[in-house]
């Protein structure tokens, strides 16, 4: 699969996205040494740069390894790429149910085909701590912004942020911030903005400006899946299951702060770090707008869009399987009607949930739960027999774990998987890529929105003209899909 060409690397390069690191490499003829695109050193000159898909064709080529960003720690998607990475993949693992931390080092280091010597040899080397001391660090942070911006009683804190006992989070946080967790507690109360006790709690996220909120709030509504989400103008609201642990969480934009405010239950604090990193993937708080919008400005038919919107993100997905099911039903219908029969599968197959909001009253259904239905169970719906047999097949391989729809692995993988299902094209697997998976360069081309919009033209025409926008296509789809770029004729949007 053809996931780059050599000038989409080179900008990916600069960039130093690292959704990009083991989709290829780069070979500099001036030093003769390859590199890994999340390399810390001076970006060469594009004349300077060779592109390989891989190391052994970088070394085929008489390039050396480089002895900073390490090739050889790249064989796919690996976990010791980066502090940020490596830390959001512990703990990740961690709060999703691997509470022993040794447990989650094994099971880490076995996906990447490591042993847990190695990957703590690896982490150490690569960023000068041991693994224990990285998940130390993002613990405590955790529990200052906690108590800082919360009332959670402290012993809360202390498990939330991923702490055994509370004697531990104790002396931790007096070792490394040199003062009681009380007293920093007792400042953060004495501030007239802190909030008073509740059964809910806000916190930030933060992004880099400009954010359009509202694009994102539109997107959003339009596939709102009711019971399960509620979009208001201005907030967006859900239900939330994370392993054992339910709830619901609201989120708003603080444009003054370049921050998203999530307020969530206190029932869902024990899972507080996974449920933080799934809320950034889905509202895209990582993205570089500043050099997204740069590189689609040189296609001159996206320039007004790109002008029109600042900020435009690609929504992502609170869940994979969810949204997956979410792009089957919209296969080749419009997206009014796939909402109508998402929402009666939700009822259907989602569990109840008491939350203070008429709007928000069922959790979305799980793969396990789907898993339990037969074919004409989900048909009578009002889905196809060929779609319902496609979304049984679906809940089976994500529930058996054979399939992986997270964001982090390489998305060739789980494309290949998922157009190995029966129903499930180029399209649904772009689709998913796109939104679950969070690759930036997906492009569905046989998309009909996307075609009408480009004016007309056959899946291969638009596969031709989205080179231009490599590798940040999933962004030129959103701007295909939103903005008065190609002045297309009126048309009905089919369904995402």
């Amino acid at each position: 699969m053809n996931l780059i060409d050599d000038n989409a690397a080179y900008t990916a390069l600069k960039s130093r996205d690292p959704r990009f690191d083991g989709v290829f490499y780069v070979g500099v003829t001036s030093t003769g040494i390859y590199c890994r695109p999340i390399c810390p050193v001076k970006v060469p000159k594009r004349e300077n740069c060779r592109f390989f898909e891989n190391a052994g064709a970088a070394e085929k080529a008489a390039f050396r390894p480089c002895l900073r960003c390490r090739p050889e720690l790249a064989p796919g998607h690996a976990p010791v790429d980066h502090a940020h990475r490596l830390a959001d993949l512990i703990m990740l693992r961690m709060d999703e149910g691997l509470t022993d931390e040794g447990a989650g080092l094994e099971e880490i280091a076995t996906q990447f085909g490591l042993s847990s010597r190695q990957l703590r040899r690896i982490i150490q080397k690569e960023l000068g701590v041991s693994p224990i001391e990285l998940i130390q660090t993002r613990r405590l942070l955790l529990a200052k912004q906690l108590l800082t911006d919360t009332r959670l009683p402290v012993i809360e804190i202390a498990f939330a942020s991923g702490f055994s006992s509370l004697r531990r989070f104790n002396d931790a946080f007096s070792r490394h911030y040199r003062m009681p967790p009380t007293r920093l507690r007792k400042e953060a109360a004495s501030h007239p903005r802190r909030m008073h006790a509740t059964d809910t709690s806000t916190l930030q996220l933060g992004y880099r400006s400009p954010y359009d909120w509202q694009s994102m709030l539109k997107f959003l509504a339009t596939r709102a899946i009711h019971e399960v989400e509620y979009v208001t103008a201005d907030t967006y609201a859900r239900t939330i299951r994370l392993g054992d642990h339910n709830g619901w969480i609201k989120v708003s934009n603080a444009p003054e702060k370049n921050a998203l405010q999530v307020v969530f239950t206190h029932s869902l604090t024990p899972v507080l770090p996974a449920l933080l990193g799934r809320l950034r993937h889905m509202f895209d708080l990582a993205a570089r707008p500043d050099l997204i919008a740069a590189h689609l400005m040189k296609d001159a038919s996206l320039k007004k869009s790109v002008t029109q919107n600042p900020g435009l993100r690609v929504p992502g997905a609170f869940d994979g399987f969810e949204l997956a099911v979410r792009a089957v039903l919209g296969q080749q219908i419009t997206v009014q009607a796939a909402t109508k029969i998402a929402c009666r599968y939700a009822e259907a197959f989602g569990e109840k949930i008491e939350t203070p909001f008429p709007a928000l009253t069922r959790l979305s259904p799980t793969a396990q739960q789907v898993t339990r239905a037969t074919i004409d169970d989900i048909a009578r719906l009002g889905i196809i027999r060929t779609r319902s047999a496609c979304i049984l097949s679906l809940a089976e391989s994500f529930h058996s774990g054979r399939l992986n729809l997270d964001p982090g692995p390489h998305p060739e993988t789980a494309i290949t998987q998922l157009v190995s299902l029966p129903g499930i094209g180029p399209w649904t697997a772009n689709y998913i890529a796109m939104r679950a998976l969070r690759w930036p360069d997906a492009f569905p081309k046989e998309d009909i929105a996307v075609r009408n919009n480009l004016g007309g033209v056959t899946a291969k025409r638009a596969e031709e003209l989205s080179q231009a926008w490599r590798p940040w296509r999933s962004y030129a789809v959103m701007h295909v899909w939103t903005g008065p770029t190609f002045h297309p004729p009126a048309v009905d949007e089919k369904a995402l």
